[in-house]
């Protein structure tokens, strides 16, 4: 009987080679033995995520038909490197801004122009790091983790110290005058480095709450994080008095930027890879818990607190139908990127095509603006929106420029 089976086997082998070929092709592209695909020398082992559908949030969407952030102002154009986060201290002195050499950096106005205000590390050197226009390429990736890369920035403004998330050098601080900062946390509480700081906010009692990104890829491979799907990041508090770091909550999928509501009785967060803002209460009787506020058409990076306790958040615009089956099949992602084809294409392929989209939300999660840049015009990729003094200040972890734009903008002519 065992050998009738065989031989049956052997048959539609024989009958039917292509079988063979596609099995052999398959098995190749799946361990890729000789690394030739965009995820090739890393562990990848994608994971299905949370995230809501893509008809529900396109179809809800309020739209900018008129692509009015286009109309912003190109500043400091090849004269600033990758600013992520834009700051300003209790003097209304700035912008301040983390560069992708590893410099947080001040503009002191027209007649000096930038000016190095902080540096994450002791050992930085021009020599090294300065890699100018060049900063936000691959040529400076592999100089990261001895540069810094600082991302979040926040004023105390009570004590005018500036508190940094460095990707590479955990949370730090500097006093009001600048200079090298001094490290505040580099390992969580289980002794492990910390390898992904990004954002941070401060609470009125003095803690420090900040995002880790991933326990498992750092900033140089962010990207590896979203297509895997992997859930290590988490949300910590560091308590100065006491000088411990706390984890708040983890298990979440590409933390990124965050932000205490005007009366902080709770945070926002986003999450990138999950494509929405997650609140955290911190008073009430939901203190402890977690729900979303909104689902984005696309990809979040930092939100931000207005005047008026209104919350801007910056969009890496848009999802396709193809995420939403990449996301929900681990299994395809796992077979599609080890294809030995770069990146660009792939994204392709599947219709991607990024573009700059703000939005206004209010603690309810009701979209109140959305302005969209859909021709790259002002900014192709965005990381953060400040507004201050009337004017909306648009910062970028990959273009050497600032974008700002009036304020609220005025009604066109009809």
């Amino acid at each position: 009987m065992e050998n009738r089976i065989l031989l049956i086997k052997d048959g539609l082998l024989l009958q039917h080679p292509y079988i063979v070929l596609m099995v052999l092709l398959l098995s190749l592209i799946i361990m890729d033995p000789f690394e030739m695909s965009p995820v090739g020398g890393h562990d990848f082992r994608p994971v299905k995520n949370e995230i809501a559908s893509y008809k529900q949030v396109m179809e809800s969407w309020l739209w900018d038909n008129r692509s009015r952030l286009g109309q912003g102002n190109l500043e400091f154009k090849d004269d600033i490197f990758g600013p992520e986060s834009l700051e300003f201290d209790a003097l209304g002195r700035g912008p301040y801004a983390g560069l992708a050499d590893g410099r947080i950096v001040r503009w002191m106005g027209e007649d000096v122009g930038w000016e190095t205000f902080a540096l994450v590390t002791p050992t930085w050197s021009e020599e090294v790091c300065a890699k100018g226009v060049d900063s936000t390429t691959y040529k400076q990736w592999k100089m990261e983790s001895k540069c810094g890369r600082p991302l979040g920035l926040r004023f105390d403004k009570k004590s005018g110290n500036l508190y940094i998330a460095d990707a590479y050098y955990g949370l730090l601080v500097v006093g009001p005058e600048g200079g090298i900062a001094t490290p505040l946390v580099t390992h969580d509480v289980d002794g492990n480095p910390i390898l992904f700081a990004n954002d941070l906010d401060i609470h009125t009692n003095g803690s420090i709450f900040f995002t880790d990104t991933s326990k498992k890829y750092n900033r140089v491979d962010h990207f590896f994080i979203l297509l895997e799907g992997e859930t290590s990041g988490r949300l910590l508090r560091y308590d100065p008095p006491t000088k411990t770091v706390h984890v708040v909550l983890e298990g979440l999928a590409f933390p990124n930027g965050l932000q205490f509501s005007k009366d902080q009785s709770f945070l926002l967060f986003t999450e990138t890879t999950n494509c929405r803002i997650m609140k955290y209460f911190l008073k009430g009787p939901k203190t402890g818990t977690t729900e979303v506020v909104i689902n984005l058409p696309g990809f979040p990076d930092n939100v931000r607190i207005n005047e008026k306790g209104e919350f801007w958040v910056a969009i890496d615009c848009c999802r396709t139908r193809a995420q939403e089956v990449f996301v929900h099949n681990p299994w395809i992602r796992s077979v599609y990127f080890r294809l030995p084809l770069p990146m660009r294409y792939l994204a392709r392929f599947v219709g991607m095509r990024m573009y700059t989209m703000i939005s206004l939300v209010n603690e309810e999660g009701e979209i109140l603006d959305v302005l969209e840049d859909k021709n790259g015009d002002v900014m192709k990729l965005v990381s953060e929106v400040k507004e201050e003094n009337g004017k909306l200040w648009i910062g970028t972890v990959a273009h050497n420029h600032i974008a700002t734009l009036p304020y609220p903008l005025e009604a066109p002519n009809l």
